[in-house]
């Protein structure tokens, strides 16, 4: 029973993450409610999977530079990782980590400018709106950029729509903008199992939602007031990093669906479609040019005090 109270809790954990994952982790949480261990193959892949994508966040970091702090977003969002590292093979991401390096980054006097280079499906909202918030204020600090390199779906796409721009490779995709939750009864099989559930609690609603229960439509309203909520938050956190309307993201933007690199720009969900690359490209040429006018600026205030 221990396994059903952890898969309850799992899905009952409102989620900005792409619908076709729900699949893989169907595939997880059955294996976990029935104490399967994952096979050798399936571990190995996990494996070759995380080894990929630390060599691709070396890499890319290399890429960066010394001026150009490149911080990764791969895999499943959460608030703290880890969680998922087994359902995901690109294993998970946590929200106070990635604060860390920006606050980091920030402080960096060798730092002139971020990339946020994002490979993720989304995950858990907790935490999400509060990073977005700090990326919206590091703004203010220093340039900041995103990337979809090459899936930045909805938590993900949350947090990218914060950075001053948005792009997305020519093979990228970006959206599922929404929010979902699950409720699992178990009573008939438990019934079935010969095993009684008693709750005992105190507060009118402490025990709502519960597996043990069918969703009666009271609950059902509050976990759908739950989720309003979210994709509210997501919608505005959206509409207002795009400079767009809220009605704009709701009606439009796929609504909940990913969408490619061609048909997102059409959407005005990103500011363009660019290899990783071509964006460290373009970031290093804003940066020259900044420090060229920074001279000229600074040799035009000398110039001025010469002549007073």
């Amino acid at each position: 029973m221990k396994r059903q109270l952890l898969i309850a809790e799992f899905l009952s954990t409102p989620w900005a993450l792409m619908p076709e994952r729900m699949n893989a982790f169907a595939s997880v949480l059955a294996r976990w409610q029935a104490g399967i261990s994952a096979s050798d193959d399936v571990i190995a892949g996990v494996h070759a999977d995380r080894e990929a994508r630390d060599n691709k966040r070396a890499q890319n970091t290399r890429a960066g530079g010394g001026a150009i702090a490149v911080i990764p977003m791969y895999g499943v969002v959460t608030q703290r990782g880890n969680m998922a590292d087994d359902i995901s093979g690109p294993g998970s991401v946590s929200t106070q980590r990635f604060s860390a390096c920006l606050a980091d980054a920030l402080a960096d006097d060798a730092v002139g400018q971020i990339l946020i280079d994002i490979d993720s499906p989304g995950g858990s909202v907790y935490g999400v709106s509060e990073l977005a918030n700090e990326i919206m204020q590091a703004r203010s600090s220093k340039p900041v950029i995103a990337i979809a390199n090459s899936l930045a779906a909805s938590a993900a796409y949350w947090v990218g729509c914060a950075a001053s721009e948005f792009y997305v490779t020519p093979g990228g995709e970006v959206g599922s903008i929404g929010v979902w939750q699950a409720h699992q009864d178990y009573s008939a099989a438990m019934e079935e199992a010969g095993i009684k559930t008693t709750l005992i609690s105190a507060g009118k609603y402490k025990t709502e939602g519960n597996p043990y229960a069918a969703l009666d439509e009271d609950a059902q309203a509050f976990m759908q007031s739950r989720v309003n909520d979210y994709y509210q938050s997501f919608a505005k956190a959206v509409a207002k990093g795009r400079g767009v309307s809220i009605d704009a993201v709701r009606n439009g933007m796929g609504q909940g669906r990913v969408l490619g690199a061609d048909a997102a720009l059409a959407e005005g969900m990103v500011d363009g479609i660019m290899t990783f690359d071509e964006v460290i490209k373009k970031m290093q040429k804003s940066s020259k040019q900044g420090r060229t006018g920074a001279s000229r600026l600074a040799q035009a205030q000398n110039e001025l005090k010469i002549l007073g």
